[in-house]
């Protein structure tokens, strides 16, 4: 049930605990949100907090923007509740009102609504992605939210521009922030960050965070989603090999050449 700013903030009790980033995790974060300005002045940010590593460093990392930055802004971590038998999010509401940051479970019906909108053969990792990416959605708008903050960092853009190359036959990957249908923003303050860095916050601060088991899809008698595990497990095969492939394909997507490839619409003639 959604509550009101003045609700949520009587519900926040101020930190007992803060918790302990790197330098360096500080500076990619800074210089992302520098660099594609993407939480200024005034704005109203909803954060999807799923529990896993991804999203919880980066509440924690937009809470400690709040309490420095140079200018002021609102944000509240949202919970996506899919309203699956035993679906428990205490630890994750007693971790935010232990570090004092503004925090709601949005129920739903996503779980019951999957057994008839689901279509056959379909991928239900994906289905219930894009439910949840749904509701945050719907909640943000009825709330009154100008960005939805989501946990996406670099391995998963590296992961989602070969896996749309090797599976869609599409050049693709993850901006840092792009403007909804709804006229919101979708922000991504984590993109240039890797994973691995996220992994060592959250083991550096001994938080439990959820996984695998949070998914619906893990209920289901399906396979499990293979073609991002394979591309995972390529891109650490790779990486294993040449330390820097990371460094320059962060490098590759910023210096992108758009007149080599076979798409007419982007070369720069005037005889076409």
């Amino acid at each position: 049930m959604a509550l009101s700013t003045q609700e949520r903030n009587a519900n926040t009790p101020s930190p007992s605990k803060r918790a302990k980033i790197s330098k360096k995790l500080l500076r990619v974060f800074g210089r992302t949100n520098g660099n594609y300005r993407l939480i200024g002045e005034g704005d109203r940010v909803l954060v999807g907090l799923s529990g896993g590593k991804d999203s919880l460093s980066l509440v924690h990392l937009i809470a400690n923007m709040q309490r420095h930055a140079p200018f002021s802004f609102d944000f509240l971590a949202c919970t996506v509740s899919y309203g699956m038998p035993g679906e428990e999010y205490t630890a994750l509401e007693e971790h935010c009102r232990e570090f004092g940051i503004p925090h709601v479970v949005y129920e739903t019906g996503i779980y019951d609504l999957a057994e008839d909108t689901i279509r056959e053969n379909s991928s239900y990792c994906s289905y219930f992605s894009r439910m949840r990416r749904g509701a945050l959605y719907t909640f943000a708008e009825k709330e009154g939210f100008g960005k939805i903050a989501l946990g996406h960092h670099f391995d998963d853009a590296v992961e989602s521009f070969f896996m749309n190359m090797f599976y869609n036959g599409v050049m693709r990957s993850m901006p840092p922030i792009y403007k909804a249908d709804r006229g919101f923003h979708v922000i991504r303050p984590l993109i240039e960050a890797r994973e691995s860095q996220l992994r060592a916050f959250a083991d550096e601060n001994g938080f439990a965070t959820l996984g695998d088991e949070a998914c619906p899809a893990m209920r289901k008698a399906v396979k499990a989603p293979y073609a991002r595990e394979r591309t995972k497990a390529w891109l650490a095969q790779m990486e294993a090999q040449d330390l820097e492939l990371f460094k320059r394909i962060k490098a590759s997507f910023k210096h992108i050449q758009d007149e080599t490839f076979l798409d007419p619409g982007r070369w720069k003639r005037d005889d076409i």
